[in-house]
């Protein structure tokens, strides 16, 4: 007679209470707990089969008897997924991506499968079928004879396919869509999820065959029933963008087996993500003539130094409260600066329109992009252009000095790489550098109105 137990889950981050409450005390949320009914049965709930062949039991080594070899990695032959996953799949590990619909995830992870012809890999899709994904493979452009799909929701059923396929690597589209009949609750419940996940994880690290779970997202854009997943997995990928705009970013928010710190962007086309290898040249647009109100940044997104083009406009407020508009930017840190211009330069701008915007779409917070856009915004304001020969790295502070920033040599590097002939950064950052090896001229200043007093004479 199986065991019956009911509970109530939060619907937004997983957490559990014996009775109904109207306000999550672990997200602040409303009336997001939902009832669910969990059943334990006497018996094992579903037959691993995988474990059919293996009796021994595991015993404890020394970790000096551990064998260690990095080139057991899986080569994805997709540098920036490789580079976001710390150099390739790591066997036997559990990967989650998350995103919002129409990102790409699908899309990314069929194209890894499909160019992976060394590698054995079924593809368990439980929101297309297969003559859809065939049909999105054709697009893509099927180069693998290795790669196996299969359409179904229910978990034992996968994992009976998995056991007789024997599969280098298994990906599950997606994880809010298995059930296991373990758990009495509908798909998609934080309890179905969970389990799942965990049958997963276990079938990862008892046969060492990696595993890439999709996985949905909330209102928020966070995992649905982020924390449930994301403590249980190895790694979280976030797949970035903005659907109208063809450039998207892979980040890293949680990995065991490398830094959190890299990324990967790519360009999605009609014949599906191209990898994008030099992203500052996507980043900054060709310009014809001089525009003013435009500056070029050196950014580091991750381990990458990016340039990125600042465009600001600035007019005369036709309402009574002037507008303070950014795309890509914090608004806050924006009003900041302009109070830094105003107070310490003397610029006039509370009674004007100031619109920012961060070309390609990028999300930055990395203060080194605070010069360029004062740069910008003053350029706009006198309407004086920028010469496009000039690109900025250095943060601002509230009195108006140029502070700093880290790993200026990558910067200095990208911005000698891509032809710039100055970049302008702190007076801080270059001491003790040898400004001799760099290709480029690098004017060191540290205040702003040092700076703005040779650039705009």
């Amino acid at each position: 007679m199986a065991k019956t137990k009911t509970t109530y889950y939060c619907q937004n981050c997983g957490a559990n209470s014996p009775k109904w409450i109207g306000k999550c005390p672990s997200c602040n949320e409303w009336n997001t707990y939902v009832e669910e009914v969990v059943t334990k049965s006497s018996g094992q709930s579903e037959k691993e089969v995988w474990q059919e062949e293996s009796t021994v039991r595991n015993k404890p080594k020394k970790i000096q008897e551990l064998e260690f070899d990095e080139q057991r990695r899986l080569r994805t032959g997709n540098a920036e997924l490789d580079r976001t996953l710390g150099g390739g799949i790591v066997p036997g590990s559990l990967v989650l991506i998350g995103g919002e619909p129409g990102i790409g995830k699908s899309t990314l992870l069929l194209q890894m499968a499909i160019r992976m012809p060394q590698v054995k890999t079924l593809y368990a899709s439980g929101e297309e079928s297969l003559d859809q994904i065939r049909m999105r493979a054709e697009r893509i452009g099927i180069t693998a004879e290795n790669c196996f799909l299969l359409a179904e929701t229910s978990l034992a059923n996968i994992m009976t396919q998995a056991a007789q396929l024997k599969p280098d690597l298994l990906i599950i589209d997606s994880i809010q869509t298995l059930h296991t009949e373990a758990i009495e609750a509908s798909v998609g419940s934080i309890s179905q999820v969970r389990e799942c996940t965990g049958k997963l994880m276990k079938y990862a690290k008892q046969t060492n065959v990696p595993v890439f779970l999709i996985g949905h997202v909330n209102k928020d854009g966070a995992i649905a029933g982020p924390k449930v997943l994301e403590h249980m997995v190895d790694t979280v990928l976030q797949f970035e963008g903005d659907r109208h705009l063809s450039y998207r970013i892979l980040r890293t928010s949680k990995n065991r087996f490398g830094s959190t710190s890299e990324l990967g962007i790519y360009e999605m086309r009609e014949a599906g993500l191209r990898e994008v290898t030099n992203p500052s040249e996507v980043l900054i647009s060709p310009r014809e003539g001089f525009l003013s109100g435009v500056g070029i940044g050196a950014t580091l997104e991750g381990n990458r130094p990016l340039l990125i083009e600042v465009q600001s406009l600035v007019s005369t407020a036709t309402y009574g409260t002037p507008q303070r508009s950014t795309t890509g930017f914090d608004v806050k840190r924006l009003n900041m600066l302009l109070a830094v211009l105003e107070k310490r330069l003397g610029v006039r701008l509370s009674t004007q329109d100031i619109f920012l915007n961060l070309a390609g779409g990028l999300k930055v917070v990395d203060p080194a992009l605070d010069l360029s856009i004062c740069a910008s915004i003053y350029s706009s304001f006198d309407d004086v252009p920028i010469p496009s020969s000039i690109c900025f790295s250095a943060e601002v502070g509230l009195g108006g000095e140029i502070r700093a920033v880290n790993r200026i040599e990558s910067r200095i590097t990208e911005a000698a790489k891509l032809g710039f002939a100055q970049i302008y950064v702190s007076k801080h950052n270059v001491k003790g550098l040898d400004l001799s090896k760099f290709d480029i001229e690098v004017k060191a200043y540290s205040r702003l109105a040092e700076a703005f007093e040779e650039l705009f004479n």
